[in-house]
C-alpha cells in the first residue's frame, strides 16, 4: 500500500462546513477490491417501490435495477484496528515519541533491520523527527538506499508542507540512484494536491510521463481526485479516460486556469513559474520506456479499474460536477464488474442524491444499505444531518444526531460542528446548550471554528452574559487562534457591540503571541461602527508599539470610517500617512474621501484629492465622478458639474443614472427646466429608465414653476409602477397646497398615509400640516398619535404643527404662549404637555388622559404649566373631579395658580354646573386681584352658558365690555349676587 488519506482540518466558517460533512474520499484506505462477504445481485428498487412520489424530482439514473445471478458483491470492512507491534519496536517507539535525544535511543538499540526501519519512519508524526531518524539511518554503513524509505519521508514532508526540505530529499534520491516508483509519484501528487498546489500537483504527472512511469490505477485515481477537488470537472473524467486506453494526455491542460486551493499565484512555497527549472523536474531516475510505458493490456480492451475507491472517486467526481446519470453509470458499472462496495461508496451516492434534491432516493440508498449488511458510521449520520438541515428538517437532523450514538457510533467533531452550525443558525439556544452539555459528559471540547457561531446566536438574541462565560469556559481549555479571535470581534462589531469586541481584543491569550493586524483591521471596524473614532483613531496609532505594523487594509479602513463619520480632516491625514508609508490608495479609499468633501460642501478640498487621485495613477470610477457631479449640483454650479461630466467621458466612463440625476438635480435648483428634460428623456433610454431620485427631481422643479399637469404626469406614472415613495407624495402636496388646490393636497396625503409611506418624522409632518391647513385638525391629532404609536420621536417641525393646531383649535392664547415658552426652554415634560394638549384640543380625549398618565407618575418636579394641562385635559373629557384634585396637587407643590390656571378651571365649574366657584374667580376678575384679562372673560362667560345661565353669562359680558372700554357700571340685584366677596380659592 502506498497512499493514505485524511481529513483536512477546513477553514473557519459556514463555506467549508459542507466539505468537512461529505468528502468521500477521505480517511479511505485504498485497497484490493476482494472481500469476505457477497450477495447476490442488487436491486435499489424493488417492484413495490418503483413510484416515487416527489415524481419529476428523481433524477435518472438512480433507479438501479441490476439483476445478476452470477456476480457476487462483497463488501469491505473498514474499522480495521491499528497494528500492534512486537519485540523491541513498541519501547523504541515510545522512546522516541517521549525523548529529545533520538540519536542516543537509537544507537541503544541492536541493529534493525529494513522492516523495522520502516514501521519506525512510518510512525514518526513530526518532520523533523522523521529527518533525524533517516540520517541516523543512513549513517550506517551496510544502509542500502531504497525507495520505500524515501516515500516515507517525502509524504511526511509534504503533509508538513516544508518544500524546501521535500526537495533536498528529493535529490539526494536522485544522487543515491533511488528510482522514483509509481508510489511515489501518486504520494507527491496526493501531498501537494491536498496542499492545495494543484498546478504543481498536476505536473508530477508530467515528470511521470517523461521519466516513462504509466501510472496504476492508485496514482490515476489521486490525480482524479485531486482535479475533481479543484472543480476541474473535465479534466478529471478526461484524464481517467485517457488511462482506462492506455493514454497520459496533458500537453493542451492549461495549468494557468487551474485555480490553486491553497495559495494564489506567486505567493506559493513553489510556484508554477520556477518549478520547472528547480531540481524537482531536472532529475530523478530515467528508466526505459520500453518496459514502464507498456500500459496496453493484452487482449486490446480497455482498461477497467478494480479499486473500490477508483469508483467511489469517480461516483462523487460525476456528482459534483452535476453529471447525474454518469453517476449511475460508475455504480452501475461497480456492480457489473464485481468491484465491492463499501460504507464510503453508499456515502457517496447517499450525498449525490440528497445535494441534487432528492432526498427520498437517499433515504432509500441508507435502507438498501443496511439490507446489504453495510453498517452505516458516523459519517452517514453527519450526511443526512446536513441534508435534512438544508432541506429545513430540523427535527429530523436531530434524530440523525441522536441516532448516532443509539446506534453505538460516536459523532466526531464533524457531528458537532455540523449540528451546532444548524442549531445556532436558527437561534435555537436550548438545544445548543444540550448538544454542549453532551459534549462536556463525553470529554469532547467544542471545535474553535464552532466558537464564533455559538457567540453570534447569543448576541442575536440578547444574551450577552451566555456568550461572555461560552467564551470564558472555553478558553480555559484552550487557546484561540488568531483566526478565530478575529471571528468573534467580528460578531460583537457587526452588532455594534464594541466593549464585548474589546474584551476579546484585549483578552488574555499565551505569553509572547502578539495581535495579528487582522485583529486590529476588525477591532478599528468595531470601534468605528460604534462611531468611536476616538477609541479608532489611538489603537492605530498604539499598535506598533506592540510590535504589529498597519497594513494596507488598516489604513484603507480608517480613512473610509472616518469619511463616512465626517471627519474629513482626520481621514486626509491618514490617507498622507498612507501614501509616504509606500502604500498606493484604493479608488474607493479616495472616493470616499472626496464624497466626504463634497457632502460637507468642501467642494475645493474634494477637487484637490481628485487631482492627487489622478496624479497618483489611481484612476477615477464613477463613483468619484458622481459625488463630484451630485456635490456641485447641490450647490447649483452647473458649469462645474458640466466640468466634470465631460471629464468622465473623456476617461471613457459611461454615465450612469446617478450621474445624470445628479445633472437633473443642478438644472432643478437653477430652474434650467429645458436641461432637466433633455437629460430626463435620455436617461429613460437606459435600462430600468429614471430611478426615483431622477422623477422626483422632476417633480420637484415643476412645482417650483406650478406646473401642475407636468408633475402630476410623472406622479401618476410613479404611483402605476408602485415606486412613488414618500418625496413624491410630498412633493405633490407641497405643489397642490402652494396652488391653493387643498381637496387634491389632501387626496394625496390620505394616499400617501394608506400607502404605508409615513415611516419617518419629516413625512408624517408633511402629511400633517397639509392636514391642519384644510382645518382637518382631528384628522392631524389621530396622525399624531399614530406617529407616537411607532415610537417615532416628533421634531422641531412636528411640534410647529402642533402649536398651529392648538391656536387654530381654540386654546386660550395665554395657554398656548405659555405651553410653547415652556418647550423652548426644555422644561420636564414640556413636550409631552403640548401633545396632551392636541389630543385634548382635538377632541381625541382617551389619548390625552392616556398622555396625561406619563408625566403625573414622574417623580420629577413639575412646572405649573404642566399643571394647566392635566386641569384642561381632565376638564375637556368630563373628569372634573380629578381635574379639580390636579389643582389641589398643584397647590401642595406651592404652585400659585396663573391665569391659566383660572381660564380652565373656569372651563371645569361650567361643566360641573359649580356656580359657586365661578363666582369666586369671577370676584377676584372684577376686584383686580386678578389682572383683567379677556380670555378669562371668556371663560367665565362660556362656562356660565354651559351651566345655563345665561343671565349671568349675559351679565359678566357687559361687565367684559365695561372693563375694557373704561366705563362704570351701575350694580344691579343680580350683579351683587355675583360680587358676593368670595372666602378663598
Amino acid at each position: 500500500m502506498h497512499c493514505s488519506y485524511s481529513y483536512n482540518s477546513g477553514e473557519l466558517g459556514r463555506e467549508n462546513l459542507q466539505s468537512l460533512i461529505f468528502s468521500p474520499c477521505k480517511l479511505q484506505t485504498l485497497q484490493s477490491f476482494c472481500g469476505t462477504r457477497g450477495f447476490l445481485g442488487f436491486n435499489l428498487h424493488s417492484q413495490k417501490q418503483r413510484i416515487n412520489p416527489r415524481g419529476a424530482r428523481v433524477f435518472p439514473g438512480f433507479k438501479l435495477q441490476c439483476h445478476s445471478t452470477t456476480v457476487v458483491l462483497p463488501h469491505k470492512n473498514l474499522s480495521r484496528k491499528r497494528k500492534k507491534y512486537g519485540g523491541v519496536l513498541p519501547s523504541i517507539l515510545r522512546a522516541l515519541e517521549s525523548g529529545n535525544n533520538v540519536e542516543d535511543t537509537l544507537n541503544s538499540c541492536r541493529k534493525l533491520s529494513p522492516k523495522e526501519q520502516t514501521v519506525i519512519l512510518k510512525e514518526q508524526s513530526s518532520w523533523e523527527r522523521i529527518l533525524r531518524v533517516f540520517e541516523w539511518i543512513k549513517s550506517h554503513e551496510d544502509y542500502v538506499p531504497n525507495v520505500i524509505h524515501y516515500n516515507v519521508v517525502l509524504r511526511v514532508l509534504g503533509r508538513a508542507q516544508k518544500w524546501d526540505e521535500l526537495r533536498l530529499c528529493w535529490i539526494e534520491m536522485a544522487k543515491n540512484g533511488v528510482l522514483p516508483t509509481n508510489n511515489t509519484y501518486s504520494m507527491l501528487v496526493d501531498v501537494y494536491g491536498k496542499a492545495g498546489l494543484v498546478k504543481e500537483a498536476i505536473l508530477w504527472i508530467k515528470h511521470m510521463k517523461l521519466r516513462g512511469v504509466f501510472p496504476d490505477e492508485v496514482t490515476m485515481n489521486t490525480v482524479v481526485r485531486v482535479l475533481k477537488d479543484a472543480r476541474e470537472f473535465d479534466w478529471a473524467d478526461r484524464f481517467y479516460k485517457d488511462w482506462c486506453v492506455g493514454k497520459v494526455e496533458l500537453g493542451d491542460l492549461d495549468l494557468e486556469s487551474v485555480a490553486d486551493l491553497g495559495y494564489e499565484m506567486g505567493s506559493a512555497p513553489v510556484s508554477l513559474k520556477h518549478f520547472l527549472s528547480t531540481e524537482l523536474f531536472k532529475i530523478g531516475g530515467r528508466r526505459p520506456i520500453s518496459k514502464t510505458m507498456d500500459s496496453s493490456n493484452t487482449d486490446g480492451s480497455a482498461r477497467k479499474p478494480r479499486l473500490t475507491a477508483t469508483y467511489n472517486t469517480l461516483i462523487d467526481l460525476h456528482g459534483k460536477a452535476g453529471r447525474m446519470k454518469d453517476a449511475a453509470d460508475v455504480f452501475a458499472e461497480m456492480l457489473k464488474l464485481g468491484v465491492a462496495m463499501d460504507t464510503i461508496t453508499f456515502n457517496t451516492m447517499i450525498h449525490t442524491c440528497g445535494s441534487h434534491g432528492d432526498l427520498s432516493e437517499a433515504e432509500a440508498l441508507l435502507t438498501k444499505m443496511e439490507e446489504r449488511g453495510i453498517s452505516p458510521d458516523t459519517k452517514t449520520y453527519n450526511i443526512f444531518l446536513s441534508l435534512y438541515a438544508d432541506a429545513g428538517n430540523i427535527d429530523a437532523a436531530l434524530k440523525c444526531y441522536r441516532k448516532i450514538r443509539k446506534v453505538g457510533l460516536f459523532p466526531d467533531v464533524v457531528t458537532h460542528r455540523a449540528v451546532l452550525h444548524v442549531l445556532c443558525e436558527r437561534n435555537m439556544i436550548e438545544e445548543v446548550e444540550t448538544v454542549i452539555a453532551e459534549m462536556k459528559r463525553s470529554g469532547a471540547l467544542v471545535h474553535e471554528h464552532s466558537i464564533p457561531v455559538v457567540i453570534r446566536m447569543y448576541a442575536n438574541e440578547g444574551l450577552l452574559d451566555k456568550a461572555k462565560h461560552f467564551l470564558e469556559e472555553h478558553l480555559l481549555d484552550d487557546e484561540l487562534s488568531s483566526k478565530t479571535r478575529v471571528a468573534i470581534i467580528d460578531v460583537y462589531a457587526e452588532k455594534g457591540l464594541w466593549a464585548e469586541a474589546e474584551n476579546v481584543f484585549f483578552g488574555k491569550r499565551d505569553s509572547g503571541r502578539k495581535k495579528d493586524v487582522v485583529e486590529y483591521n476588525v477591532m478599528v471596524k468595531a470601534y468605528g461602527k460604534a462611531k468611536l473614532y476616538d477609541k479608532a483613531f489611538s489603537l492605530f496609532k498604539g499598535m506598533r508599539n506592540h510590535g504589529t505594523w498597519p497594513n494596507e487594509s488598516t489604513y484603507n479602513s480608517l480613512i473610509q470610517m472616518f469619511s463616512g463619520g465626517d471627519l474629513v480632516d482626520q481621514a486626509r491625514d491618514i490617507l498622507t500617512e498612507m501614501q509616504k508609508m509606500g502604500f498606493k490608495p484604493q479608488c474607493l479609499t479616495f472616493c470616499a474621501v472626496i464624497a466626504c468633501y463634497a457632502r460637507l460642501g468642501q467642494l475645493p478640498d474634494a477637487v484637490d484629492v481628485y487631482e492627487e487621485m489622478v496624479r497618483v495613477g489611481v484612476k477615477p470610477n464613477e463613483v468619484v465622478y458622481g459625488s463630484l457631479i451630485n456635490g456641485f449640483s447641490e450647490t447649483g454650479n452647473v458649469e462645474e458639474a458640466l466640468g466634470y461630466f465631460r471629464k468622465m467621458d473623456e476617461f471613457g466612463i459611461s454615465a450612469n443614472q446617478i450621474v445624470l440625476t445628479s445633472l437633473i438635480k443642478a438644472y432643478s435648483k437653477v430652474g434650467c427646466l429645458e436641461g432637466a428634460k433633455t437629460l430626463y428623456e435620455g436617461i429613460k433610454d437606459l435600462e430600468g429608465g429614471p430611478d426615483i431620485v431622477a422623477s422626483n427631481s422632476m417633480i420637484n422643479l415643476y412645482a417650483d414653476l406650478g406646473l401642475v399637469s407636468e408633475a402630476k404626469l410623472i406622479f401618476d406614472d410613479l404611483r402605476q409602477k408602485g415606486r412613488a415613495d414618500g418625496v413624491s407624495f410630498a412633493t405633490m402636496m407641497y405643489l397642490y397646497k402652494n396652488l391653493g388646490m387643498l381637496d387634491e393636497a389632501i387626496d394625496v396625503a390620505d394616499e400617501m398615509k394608506l400607502s404605508g409611506l409615513l415611516s419617518d418624522c419629516a413625512s408624517f409632518n408633511k402629511v400633517m400640516a397639509c392636514y391642519v391647513t384644510n382645518g382637518q385638525l382631528i384628522a392631524c391629532g389621530e396622525l399624531l398619535h399614530e406617529m407616537i404609536t411607532q415610537r417615532i420621536l416628533p421634531d422641531t417641525g412636528t411640534f410647529k404643527v402642533m402649536f398651529t393646531v392648538l391656536k387654530k383649535g381654540g386654546l386660550s392664547t395665554e395657554a398656548v404662549t405659555q405651553i410653547e415658552s415652556s418647550y423652548r426652554e426644555g422644561k420636564p415634560y414640556a413636550r409631552q404637555a403640548v401633545i396632551t394638549s392636541v389630543f385634548s384640543t382635538v377632541g381625541l380625549h382617551a389619548f390625552a388622559l392616556e398622555s396625561c398618565e406619563t408625566f403625573l407618575k414622574a417623580e420629577v418636579a413639575l412646572d405649573s404649566s404642566v399643571y394647566n394641562v392635566a386641569i384642561y385635559a381632565y376638564g375637556m373629557s368630563g373628569k372634573i373631579d380629578k381635574a379639580l384634585k390636579m389643582f389641589m396637587k398643584m397647590q401642595d407643590e406651592d404652585l400659585e395658580p396663573d391665569l391659566v390656571t383660572y381660564i380652565n378651571l373656569a372651563g371645569c365649574y361650567g361643566k360641573a354646573g359649580m356656580l359657586e366657584g365661578l363666582k369666586r374667580i369671577y370676584s377676584q376678575l372684577k376686584y383686580r386681584e386678578i389682572e383683567p384679562n379677556e380670555s378669562l372673560f371668556k371663560a367665565i362667560i362660556d362656562a356660565y352658558r354651559s351651566a345655563k345661565r345665561h343671565d349671568l353669562a349675559e351679565l359678566v359680558s357687559q361687565e367684559m365690555k365695561f372693563a375694557f372700554d373704561g366705563k362704570q357700571y351701575v350694580h344691579s340685584e343680580s350683579e351683587h349676587e355675583l360680587d358676593e366677596p368670595p372666602p378663598g380659592l
